[in-house]
């Protein structure tokens, strides 16, 4: 939270870094914000209170404002890599291809579309039906863990799961490997070491982050149903909710030079 509220802070009050990068940068920060403001207070409170309980409206409402983080997240991922994409191999139109009304129009996109594919997202959730166990194993409510002690009502959620697949997992991925292949094939071109040393470090961070997140959260939908798998759901869970806004800010902002540079002089 400190992290990423600096983050903001440095990016809003410094002009320089009114850019395109790092007003994508800034959404990415309010957006871990948000995904863990949804689900480590109440954890905590379980946590210390001993009260582990939850009403479903409650349970509902968390799910809900998880998936709209989590599809702006997957969005903004995807347009960072385009803003990548057009920086190396399309410098000289830079700031035609991505001007302001683009980039207002994308960052409305993000969070206007995260919310409502998390409405599509939850309301088959009021369909199932939860026959005996009424307890998930999980540190918040996840639909995966939903699903694990629904014994009906499962149908229209897998059918718009599967949709969830192709429109927010393989379509962002298979763009933005794509996107990255023609930078590499720029960044092959270039004769200066440094640059070519700048730019594969901007991207390196990039993939990383889009590795663990992609892989850890397909990987939670992709295992069966069944108690074996618990604490390997916990796991993989952890790294998409709460490991990668956590990485966020080290990889992408406190290694940057220019965003260093700015709070030594908001500092100072």
């Amino acid at each position: 939270m400190l992290m990423n509220t600096v983050i903001i802070a440095v990016i809003c009050l410094d002009l320089h870094l009114h850019t395109p990068m790092y007003l994508f940068l800034c959404n990415l920060s309010i957006i871990d914000m948000c995904s863990t403001t949804v689900t480590i207070p109440k954890l905590l409170y379980i946590l210390l209170s001993g009260n582990n309980t939850m009403p479903f409206t409650q349970c509902l409402i968390q799910m809900y404002f998880m998936f709209t983080a989590d599809s702006a997240e997957i969005t903004i991922l995807f347009i960072m890599a385009y803003d990548r994409y057009v920086a190396i191999c399309h410098p000289l139109h830079y700031h035609q291809i991505l001007n302001k009304k683009i980039c207002i129009l994308l960052i409305l996109v993000t969070w206007i579309g995260g919310n409502i594919n998390s409405f599509f997202f939850t309301s088959p959730i009021l369909k199932m039906i939860f026959c005996s166990s009424v307890t998930i194993h999980q540190f918040f409510c996840d639909a995966k863990a939903l699903i694990n002690i629904a014994c009906g009502g499962t149908e229209m959620f897998y059918i718009i799961l599967y949709a969830e697949y192709l429109v927010f997992g393989f379509c962002p991925v298979m763009c933005s490997l794509l996107s990255y292949v023609q930078i590499i094939r720029v960044i092959q071109r270039i004769t200066s070491k440094d640059g070519r040393r700048k730019a594969f470090s901007t991207c390196s961070s990039h993939l990383i982050v889009m590795a663990i997140y992609y892989g850890s959260a397909v990987s939670v939908y992709m295992i069966p149903p069944s108690d074996r798998y618990d604490l390997l759901e916990q796991i993989l869970t952890m790294f998409y909710s709460t490991v990668v806004p956590v990485l966020n800010p080290l990889i992408y902002s406190l290694r940057n030079k220019e965003m260093n540079s700015s709070l030594r002089k908001l500092v100072s």
